[in-house]
């Protein structure tokens, strides 16, 4: 069976109108239906959503076959739902949320229930459709949950998803009650996509602060699975504003527009009503540059064009109630007989008008107070065919991460908004021509079919990513490999590092010690006389000495500044000196006194500063400043840098894991070496060992190691099976 790619959105890409009894189905001509055409139309693929009315039971059937013709699945919502999973819990509670609008949020318990019922039933509709292999693209916020459903569902399966609006930083996502649920929900997807770098910062650091997953650069570990985080910031369907410029239709609108407003300079806005996309502020700002420059009253003109939304919720009804007042003060205030400073449509209009508008506006106006990208502003600069114009962009839309030749303003500062557009009515043609050229450039390369094509070809890396990780995966067949490795040696070699791969990591360093089902396991590996079981620690030697000091093992304490072989004395490396101690203690002291919950612990010929009990992030912040602090000391001193993890080590560079681990080996040809680690320390033994050498990083892949494991659990499981593969000892 050939694999297929599932999208699922909230909506389909289709318009359904009933006309004399019959359902009748025309295509959208949306960005992202126009960009997923080339996906969902292909072959065996679907897409699944709401076809957006609500459809009588009796007429269902019908309907699916209809939208089955078009490679389409339909997800049937009654009033009731659409009226509280999407009314409600998707623009009443993430919308506002998620655009920093928090005061309009209204936390309703029934909202949450209706939400996760309806996820369900897209959940429910995709396993119905969905066989093995297949890959799943998830679009927007109204499906936040749908990732993780799908993923209990069938483990393996691929999953994308995309996030279309911002996402907000912790500080206001934390506001939300059900906020682990929904970093839960996400946390299902394979990869997660944003329209900007900042949204990916803030759903780490969400994600940091609300999961126990673990984060590395934009990778997350959850579960044993990786999750990877990037942007891929949206485009449009450039060569379609391109082509409709030279539409008969749109020509028509473009002379009939030119007699109208003369040769007075056109600023152009086009917004859906909505209170993020700062409409008043951008009135008042207007209004401000005519108060303060009468010298261009009756020389512009504002055509401002608002999308009806929602205008039944209070909170719109008010808007568009103040945005009618504001238009009404400003044309009354200051039209003249044959002039009006603002041309207010509150309807929507086909794309060929809005082309003639963009290719006749000589400014273009896009002054969201938070959007995910803004398209607007990219379909005005695919329009602008003579590199002519002036775009002036808020900074709070993604659009102005890319396009920076736009006049980019703080949409709340209407003095900052009102000198941008003074400053593009007398902008030199030359100008505009050398911003415009590079924005063009950009839209066009970047467009819709390339922002799809970057996804799914990140999906796919992510898949081989992942295919790549089970193999490293030292899982039945890996293990019964080694095991018989391990059976048909006579002399052997075993390797354990302690913190975090003999035992779990601990808040409190104290609190590790061992336990009797670690005692047993080690005494039955070292009672095999053809094994050499060596703990290769960063602990102090005392420690080790009180731990493990009365059983038949080789101890390697502070990372191998202290050795002892079994039934010996502990010795030292030579030549190492501890003078340095003094001066890095010095500022290390001073990082302890601002860090709450940090501490220093003082070994032999070492200094570990501990933070692992410090505020998330603070923490980080702390270490990389002792790092940028003691950097030259440590070059000059002849010293080591080790970050491991939640630890920064300073030690002698003589003192190293590997040359400790390759000094036990010297005059010795074992025919069987193995070593387990979890931290960067560790990965000098991973490299210093021979080829033949079996290597295991514990909790992580990204290592030198050849093979992986999860946890100190399954090393533990991995020791058992190895000391049960051999027939037992006297």
């Amino acid at each position: 069976m050939v694999n297929k790619t599932v999208i699922i959105s909230n909506r389909l890409p289709v318009k359904i109108v009933e006309q004399d009894g019959e359902y009748l189905l025309s295509p959208s001509e949306g960005g992202l239906a126009t960009g997923l055409g080339s996906v969902y139309k292909k072959g065996g693929n679907i897409w699944i959503g709401w076809p957006g009315i609500d459809v009588p039971e009796d007429r269902q059937e019908e309907v699916t076959k209809q939208l089955a013709e078009l490679n389409l699945i339909p997800v049937f919502l009654s009033a009731e739902e659409i009226n509280l999973y999407y009314e409600g819990f998707s623009n009443e509670v993430l919308w506002p949320v998620f655009h920093y609008m928090v005061t309009y949020a209204n936390f309703e318990q029934n909202y949450w229930d209706f939400y996760k019922s309806v996820n369900r039933k897209f959940q429910e509709a995709t396993l119905a459709h969905l066989n093995e292999g297949d890959t799943i693209w998830i679009h927007d916020y109204q499906l936040l949950l749908l990732p993780y459903m799908i993923r209990k569902a069938q483990p393996n399966v691929i999953i994308g998803f995309f996030q279309h609006i911002p996402f907000p930083s912790y500080e206001i996502f934390r506001l939300i009650p059900w906020r682990e649920e929904l970093i839960s929900g996400m946390f299902g997807a394979d990869l997660l996509g944003f329209h900007t770098f900042d949204d990916v910062r803030h759903f780490l650091s969400a994600a940091s602060r609300l999961s126990g997953a673990k984060i590395s650069d934009n990778v997350i570990t959850h579960n044993d699975r990786q999750i990877v985080v990037e942007s891929f910031p949206m485009g449009i369907d450039a060569e379609k504003f391109e082509n409709l410029i030279g539409d008969s239709l749109v020509k028509e609108y473009v002379e009939s527009f030119k007699e109208s407003v003369q040769d007075r300079k056109v600023i152009v806005t086009i917004d859906r009503l909505d209170y993020s996309k700062g409409i008043l502020q951008r009135l008042q700002a207007y209004e401000l540059l005519l108060q303060v420059h009468p010298e261009y009253v009756d020389k512009l003109s504002l055509y401002m064009i608002v999308v009806p939304s929602r205008d039944t919720v209070p909170q719109y009804k008010e808007l568009r109630d103040q945005i009618d007042q504001l238009v009404g003060n400003i044309n009354a205030r200051f039209r003249t007989l044959n002039w009006l400073p603002v041309h207010y449509f509150y309807r929507s209009f086909p794309i060929e008008f809005l082309s003639a508008l963009y290719s006749s506006a000589h400014i273009c106006l896009v002054t969201p107070m938070r959007d995910g990208m803004n398209l607007v502003s990219k379909e005005y600069v695919a329009s602008r065919t003579d590199d002519t114009g002036v775009l002036i962009l808020s900074e709070m839309a993604g659009a102005s991460k890319e396009l920076n030749d736009a006049l980019i303003v703080n949409p709340n500062n209407i003095g900052d908004v009102m000198n941008a557009i003074v400053k593009a009515v007398s902008m030199p043609l030359e100008e505009q021509k050398r911003r415009m050229h590079v924005m063009r450039g950009l839209v066009k390369k970047f467009d819709i079919h390339l922002w799809v094509k970057n996804f799914m070809d990140k999906l796919e890396e992510v898949k081989q990513m992942q295919e790549s990780l089970l193999t490293k995966h030292a899982v039945v067949a890996v293990r019964e490999e080694i095991g018989r490795a391990y059976t048909g040696a006579a002399d052997r070699f075993i390797f354990l590092d302690y913190d975090g791969t003999l035992v779990g990591f601990n808040g409190d360093i104290d609190r590790a010690s061992p336990d009797e089902e670690l005692y047993q396991i080690l005494e039955n590996l070292s009672a095999d006389p053809a094994n050499r079981v060596v703990i290769i620690s960063g602990r102090r030697h005392e420690t080790l000495e009180e731990w493990f000091g009365h059983l038949k093992l080789d101890l390697i304490a502070e990372h191998g500044a202290w050795q002892k072989h079994y039934q010996e004395e502990w010795k030292s490396l030579p030549l190492l000196t501890d003078k340095w101690k003094h001066e890095v203690r010095t500022v290390l002291d001073t990082y302890t006194d601002r860090t709450p919950g940090s501490f220093i612990e003082d070994k032999s010929y070492s200094l570990v500063w501990h933070y692992r009990k410090v505020e998330e992030g603070l923490g980080e912040l702390r270490a990389n400043e002792i790092i940028n602090h003691l950097k030259v000391t440590v070059a000059d001193k002849g010293l080591q840098l080790m970050p491991g993890n939640k630890v920064i080590e300073f030690k002698n560079i003589e003192v190293n894991k590997g040359k400790a681990a390759l000094n036990w080996l010297y005059g010795n040809h074992p025919d069987f070496i193995i070593a387990f680690g979890d931290d960067h320390t560790d990965e000098d033994i991973f490299k210093a060992l021979p080829d033949e050498a079996y290597t295991i990083k514990v909790g992580s892949n990204i290592s030198a190691a050849k093979y992986y494991l999860r946890n100190f659990v399954e090393v533990r499981d991995f020791l058992r099976t190895l000391y049960a593969a051999t027939p037992h000892r006297v």
